[in-house]
């Protein structure tokens, strides 16, 4: 990895963690065009590749903790209020709550996905038909959502229905912004609402992702020996972007259809497919 590829993959995942177009498939595409043009074969990520990617996350992440910090602080203090005084009826508690129960309900549905996920990073072919049914559920939530009243409170059902769809998009080529904002559509969630709420239920999953999946997966041994010039800067790069993508695509998708994201997914991920099945 160099500096240059570094910064491509921060751009690549400042853009597609917030869009709902799959951060995990560009990533997978970005650094499997790479092999293929260096003629590198496509093998299983090095630990370094993995802990880049992590670092990667990290960086959006901060970038949702900075750009939300005012609600998170709201949410939190009406939490610990609701739990003071056992009054749950502040809808700041609840969404609180409804982030914590999500977040349970992700793990288990992502948990089981993982081994299979990690497979699919080099598999990119697959992921690109992943990215293709993405597609189609943006169309598909487009179209429902139009034909329904909105409402502007998330609900348990609501918080539950796109927890499964966060915990789904484990497998790269599946957006997960693109999963439960399409879902919220579905419950009748109104546009923004449902962008919010997904881009707070991602906090502590990506969270917990950052700080558990080092531990677990990686020798901690072979840090030292990492390109960590490449890795701070990518990172950096990654919520600079990503801290930018969320202010303008929260008004974005207030005033327009997600459709044209939906022709996004089905036209790479039918590129993707055909280009890395024959360079397999």
């Amino acid at each position: 990895m160099n500096l240059i590829q570094a910064i491509l993959m921060g751009i690549v995942q400042g853009l597609s963690e917030f869009l709902p177009i799959s951060s995990s498939a560009h990533l997978v595409f970005t650094s499997n065009f790479y092999k293929v043009f260096k003629g590198i074969e496509i093998v299983e990520q090095s630990s370094q590749e993995v802990f880049f990617d992590i670092m990667l996350h990290l960086g959006t992440l901060i970038a949702v903790l900075i750009f939300f910090r005012k609600d998170i602080r709201v949410i939190l203090k009406a939490m610990f209020n609701a739990l003071k005084t056992r009054d749950f009826s502040d809808l700041n508690a609840r969404v609180g709550f409804f982030i914590l129960l999500g977040t349970f309900v992700t793990v288990l549905i992502a948990y089981p996905l993982h081994e299979v996920a990690e497979q699919l990073v080099y598999l990119p072919f697959v992921v690109g038909l992943l990215l293709i049914i993405t597609g189609g559920v943006l169309f598909l939530s487009e179209y429902l959502s139009k034909r329904a009243p909105q409402k502007s409170e998330v609900d348990l059902k609501t918080s539950v229905l796109m927890s499964i769809a966060q915990g789904l998009a484990a497998l790269p080529g599946f957006s997960r912004s693109g999963l439960t904002i399409a879902t919220g559509l579905f419950c009748g969630l109104d546009r923004t609402t449902a962008a919010r709420f997904s881009f707070l239920l991602s906090i502590p999953i990506i969270l917990g992702a950052s700080m558990v999946y080092p531990i677990i997966k990686l020798d901690l041994s072979e840090l030292l020996t990492y390109n960590w010039l490449e890795i701070i800067v990518g990172t950096v790069v990654s919520g600079l972007v990503g801290y930018v993508c969320i202010k303008y695509f929260l008004k974005f998708v207030s005033n327009f259809s997600l459709n044209i994201f939906g022709v996004y997914c089905i036209l790479t991920g039918i590129f993707t497919s055909v280009f890395f099945y024959f360079n397999r």
